[in-house]
């Protein structure tokens, strides 16, 4: 193969590759434009249901705990009117 044939071959490669990164580029702005955010990858959809998961588990833990405590104070200030 000569120099200017292996030239050729190697700019040919360079356009496929610069055509096929232009169509990911536009089809992934395409896509971002649809959802109107960021596309996220699967790890970061897994981590969002995971943070979700853990807001509800805290609000549950939160309303057990005032909950809890309204109960005493409840229960003390009945105590405190049969005195």
């Amino acid at each position: 193969m000569s120099f200017w044939t292996a030239v050729v071959v190697l700019f040919a490669i360079g356009c496929v590759t610069w055509l096929k990164a232009q169509r990911y580029r536009a089809l992934g702005d395409k896509r971002s434009r649809e959802t109107g955010n960021y596309d996220h990858t699967a790890r970061e959809h897994e981590l969002e249901r995971e943070v979700e998961a853990m807001r509800k588990r805290i609000a549950v833990l939160e309303r057990i705990a005032t909950d809890e405590r309204r109960g005493k104070d409840l229960a003390r200030e009945i105590d405190a009117l049969r005195d």
